[in-house]
């Protein structure tokens, strides 16, 4: 078996858990590939076991791993979305950061989580995934997200108005600073925030939510997924900005947007012992109250 590695630049201070990721893996005799631009950051800080390999994108990514481990929090394993595409590669996030919804395996627990993956020992959550098209071709062959895409306002401009329609036929004109269009597995990140609910991974919807909207009868509504979703942008400043997940870019007003389910989805590794609910549980500290106990 050869598991990828993806990271970012890391605090000194989890170090010696990444070191103990590569130690496992060679006690179990692994291949390790990993991310060059992570090896650069890692380059005289940890020992790598001898026979690592690298790789530099999606290409290679697809031809020398079987499965991908994410270091860091969920903004991390965001970032192996645009290298694993659609090659169907398993993944799995070991959390560095805080709450961790998707890298949800504590670094605690590190050696018996990789155990598992190497023997197997896990189910697959097939996780949806938006794709974005316009035509002047934003964010060329990366227009797709796991959590969501973003449409909202630069820092210095006044509120948008976005068109929405669903299949032609016309949802809403939004009065807001944005609109953010989620996945199920991105209704607990920024969509949460907003006011929008949690949607089951398996559910089949999207759902759309407004960022501050200026009538407060505006809520959030849930879609089907088998629907196109197209947006027109109306506001004072000609430039507003687009968001994939973590990647931004500036648009002109004039660009018309269109949003669907991609064709292709994203192999999210879950452990025999964990389940969404259980995740919802530890991570939302539901059912933390006295009554329960």
């Amino acid at each position: 078996m050869r598991i990828a590695i993806y990271g970012r630049d890391f605090n000194d201070t989890v170090l010696p858990y990444v070191q103990e990721v590569f130690n496992h893996l060679a006690s179990h005799n692994v291949q390790p590939v990993l991310y060059s631009k992570f090896k650069t950051s890692l380059h005289g800080k940890i020992s790598l076991p001898k026979n690592t390999i690298i790789f530099h994108n999606h290409v290679e990514l697809k031809e020398r791993a079987d499965v991908l481990i994410s270091l860091g929090g969920d903004g991390t394993l965001l970032d192996t979305v645009s290298l694993i595409r659609n090659s169907g590669i398993p993944v799995i996030g070991i959390n560095f950061g805080r709450l961790g919804f998707l890298a949800s395996i504590n670094k605690n627990v590190m050696e018996s989580a990789l155990k598992a993956v190497i023997n197997g020992e896990y189910s697959l959550d097939c996780r949806s995934l938006l794709v974005l098209e316009s035509d002047n071709g934003l964010f060329g062959a990366e227009n797709f997200a796991l959590n969501d895409i973003t449409m909202h306002r630069r820092d210095n401009s006044a509120m948008m108005i976005i068109h929405a329609k669903m299949n032609d036929e016309y949802i809403n004109s939004y009065w807001a600073d944005g609109l953010i269009i989620a996945t199920p597995t991105g209704s607990t990140a920024y969509s949460l925030s907003c006011g929008g609910p949690i949607i089951y991974p398996d559910s089949r919807n999207f759902v759309v939510t407004p960022i501050a909207p200026h009538n407060l009868n505006v809520r959030p509504v849930v879609l089907p997924d088998d629907r196109k979703l197209s947006f027109e942008v109306e506001a004072r400043e000609s430039k507003f900005l687009v968001s994939c997940d973590s990647r931004t870019v500036t648009v002109e007003r004039s660009v018309k947007i269109s949003i669907k389910k991609a064709d292709f989805c994203l192999n999210l590794i879950r452990l025999n012992n964990e389940t969404y609910l259980s995740t919802l549980r530890n991570k939302l500290l539901w059912g933390i109250d006295t009554r329960n106990y």
